[in-house]
């Protein structure tokens, strides 16, 4: 079966599963555990399709339902609310997520135990919480505690110890450490090699997480070459059309675009659009990551409207599936503003800066990574403007709250404090190095 045959596959199991749940709730009642379990099933599928509020409103019936028929501390109860947690998360609402997987790991350690496989998940599914915050130190620190533990309890080769070690790793790279996340990526991918096999889904992702690392490091090369071992490998195993391939190809893509090879990026970057459309639908998530990464590749070329007019299906997609303050949407505004900014359109980009800055204040608290970024940009645009007095100081803020977050090392808090030093000493200068993020 390809994929776009499971597309159709997955319209008649939804039908099946809408069917099987009345039945159930007619025979066996609302809150019998077969018939959560088929309304659970359900959100999994509404899940993959990437429809976030249908899963939603499922899960909390059923959390609800688990929580009057078997109490708040059954494992099923704490497991509807985990999932509940993760729809959360794929929605940008860090927060709620927080709130419920806090909730999930007192019970469990109070009714598992600390070290219980089911306790661990729970710990991992909060340091991916503070993670997609920015908030690497405490992401780093649960990331250690769950690794050590499954180290002791499962063995340093187990699979899941590997996962954390997996996700120790890409904490180190987004705090800059990339040496760090490296020699770790390439632990893990070794270990998978051995344990699970060279052409395992999981060696291979954990593969194109290094190739990832070296794109960062500027070693393009290295990194094409394992790229295209994953796309190979994942083409015999997985198959053409399955979502870590195209995931694949989209990351050979960008290689092949850090290299200059904007002809063979597009046409990878198109038919990784085109396989989506097909398997996926126009309004995934997933789709429109393909659009927006087009979109991107045309703006590198110059290719300004087009860039544009992607940019802008997008934001209006993702408004309507994912919400208008989601960190996806903000992303796609912010893209599309610095294609005004390429087009010297600078009072369009300006608004659009500023409202990505505000909302992701809001929804993602004022030191994130992405609200930094949005309010260096933002200064660049000041500048542009001939505001000078604001760009300086939005940079500087920028770059103070960089190094707190992120380090002085990190290439983002070294920019922007030279940005700020170029700006201070000649009043109208730009460095030459004003690269907008």
């Amino acid at each position: 079966m390809n994929y776009s045959q499971q597309g159709q596959w997955e319209e008649e199991a939804e039908k099946l599963q809408v069917e099987l749940i009345e039945e159930r709730k007619e025979v066996l009642g609302e809150g019998h555990p077969s018939t959560l379990t088929s309304i659970n099933n359900l959100a999994d599928t509404y899940s993959r399709q990437g429809r976030w509020e249908e899963a939603e409103k499922l899960q909390v019936e059923v959390m609800e339902k688990s929580k009057e028929v078997l109490g708040e501390g059954h494992p099923d109860t704490l497991t509807s609310i985990s999932n509940l947690a993760s729809t959360y998360r794929n929605q940008g609402r860090w927060k709620e997520a927080e709130e419920l997987e806090m909730k999930v790991i007192e019970t469990r350690r109070t009714v598992l135990g600390a070290e219980h496989p089911s306790t661990l998940t729970s710990m991992a599914n909060l340091a991916s919480t503070y993670w997609n915050q920015g908030r690497w130190k405490e992401a780093e620190e649960l990331e250690m505690k769950v690794m050590e533990t499954r180290r002791t309890v499962l063995g340093a080769e187990h699979p899941s110890t590997l996962t954390s070690m997996a996700n120790l790793a890409s904490t180190y790279q987004n705090q800059g450490r990339s040496k760090d996340a490296e020699e770790l990526f390439v632990k893990v991918m070794e270990a998978s090699s051995r344990v699970l096999g060279e052409e395992h889904p999981d060696t291979l992702t954990v593969m194109a997480i290094l190739a990832s690392t070296y794109m960062n490091q500027g070693r393009s090369k290295d990194a094409e070459e394992l790229f295209v071992k994953v796309m190979e490998a994942s083409s015999r195993v997985l198959g053409k059309e399955h979502p870590d391939m195209l995931n694949a190809i989209g990351n050979l893509a960008l290689t092949y675009i850090n290299q200059g090879q904007s002809k063979e990026a597009e046409e990878l970057e198109v038919e990784v659009m085109e396989a989506r459309l097909r398997v996926l639908g126009e309004e995934h998530p997933d789709m429109l990551t393909a659009i927006g990464n087009l979109a991107s590749m045309y703006q590198n070329q110059g290719q300004w409207k087009e860039a544009e007019e992607l940019f802008v299906k997008v934001i209006e997609a993702s408004s309507r599936v994912l919400g208008e303050e989601h960190p996806d949407t903000l992303n796609a505004i912010g893209n599309l503003a610095s294609t005004y900014m390429n087009q010297g359109r600078s009072k369009e980009a300006e608004k659009l800066f500023v409202k990505v800055m505000e909302a992701s204040s809001r929804v993602l608290g004022e030191e994130h990574p992405d609200t930094l970024t949005a309010m260096a940009n933002l200064a660049f645009t000041k500048k542009d403007l001939g505001h000078n007095d604001v760009a300086i100081d939005l940079m500087e803020r920028s770059a103070t709250a960089s190094s707190k977050v992120l380090g002085d090392k990190h290439h983002n808090s070294l920019s922007r404090h030279k940005q700020v030093a170029a700006w201070s000493v000649v009043p109208g200068s730009e460095d030459e190095n004003s690269d907008r993020e």
